[in-house]
């Protein structure tokens, strides 16, 4: 059975959890194909030093004949900024030879749709990668009012993580100004806390795995009406991305 479009997913070599996740909430029919790469833990390079490696990953993707690549790491593709997440994406575009996107460039669009402008991050990360993160949006035009990480060491603790311990996080970082709040890391249980985070704040929450299936939906003219995860995909399918 061919599918009706494909995307096609470059995560560290330790995520366990985007393939489920993603198998889980794409469309039937949306093909979800994923290379790995050795970049996290002790295999940590800088951004720029991945150049060669995420160009093999997205020309090996590109055998599938996917409509889109994505460099999908939260914390890595906004590690350097705006322009080193744009620099990623153009090693994929050019290597794979089709659309490409980043996990940054995904939640900050879903950010921007949402109206999102003053929110809090949340994550499993040190605070070094916090720091990195808030610095990312600060520079997306975002006021991070509010982070808060576990500070774990790495894919095996994050994946450990409940949605109901997340779900408890987050209410013990409540901050009333805030219009939304971000849950990042794509190697976390994070999209099954959404629904019940959404009606416990009553603000709209973005994960990681959630912006990026959504945006690539959009990108695709895949979006409308396919039902997902919270108010991002409830209000945010009726018209596709330029």
């Amino acid at each position: 059975m061919n599918s009706q479009a494909r995307i096609g997913l470059i995560i560290p070599s330790s995520n366990r959890l985007t393939e489920p996740q993603f198998h889980r909430y794409a469309p039937t029919g949306v093909g979800i194909h994923v290379t790995r790469l050795r970049m996290t833990g002790k295999w940590h390079r800088p951004l720029k030093h991945l150049k060669e490696a995420v160009a093999e990953a997205a020309a090996a993707l590109s055998d599938v004949r996917p409509d889109i690549i994505v460099f999908h790491c939260t914390a890595s593709s906004m590690e350097d900024g705006l322009a080193g997440d744009a620099a990623v994406a153009e090693w994929v575009r050019e290597a794979g030879a089709c659309a490409s996107m980043t996990t940054g460039q995904a939640i900050t669009q879903a950010l921007k749709f949402l109206g999102v402008g003053k929110l809090v991050l949340i994550t499993p990360y040190v605070k070094k990668t916090n720091d990195h993160e808030i610095s990312y949006l600060s520079e997306a035009g975002f006021e991070v009012i509010h982070d808060f990480g576990l500070g774990l060491s790495g894919g095996d603790e994050y994946v450990t993580v409940t949605p109901e311990r997340w779900i408890e996080i987050v209410s013990e970082n409540v901050r009333p100004e805030a219009e939304g709040y971000i849950l990042s890391c794509t190697n976390t249980t994070m999209i099954e806390a959404i629904e019940e985070l959404e009606e416990f704040l009553k603000k709209p929450v973005v994960t990681s795995n959630q912006a990026v299936l959504w945006s690539c939906l959009r990108k695709l003219n895949l979006g409308r009406d396919i039902k997902g995860p919270g108010k991002l995909f409830a209000t945010g399918q009726k018209d596709s991305l330029a």
